[in-house]
């Protein structure tokens, strides 16, 4: 199981934008055979960055996600939605691998 981890760089001007393009992956990735964790928006600190994460099995299951997402009308709208409105200023991928599981474990003297 690998992690993506995708940071956005976003106009603190277009929150709601970037709330509504969470909002449609948060259907979209589930269907297309992705894990999501969440989309995150900005809170409290930074007004500018942002955050998706979501699980694949491994680099080959992503490219056969990425290509149903892309073949997916959701998908394809909400791709369209973000290039229309302009909100995201720069993305930047990742993929991670667990490193502390099992987590908790306890270890007696």
């Amino acid at each position: 199981m690998i992690t993506c981890f995708i940071r956005y760089h976003i106009d603190p001007t277009k929150k709601a934008q970037f709330v509504q393009y969470a909002q449609n992956w948060g259907q979209a990735i589930p269907q297309c055979g992705g894990n999501l964790v969440g989309y995150y928006a900005p809170h409290e600190g930074s007004s500018t960055l942002a955050y998706g994460v979501y699980n694949i099995e491994n680099l080959a299951a992503y490219e056969e996600y990425r290509a149903r997402l892309s073949a997916s009308s959701l998908g394809r709208e909400n791709y369209e939605f973000a290039q229309k409105e302009k909100f995201i200023m720069r993305e930047d991928r990742t993929f991670l691998k667990l490193a502390s599981g099992p987590h908790a474990k306890l270890v007696m003297p």
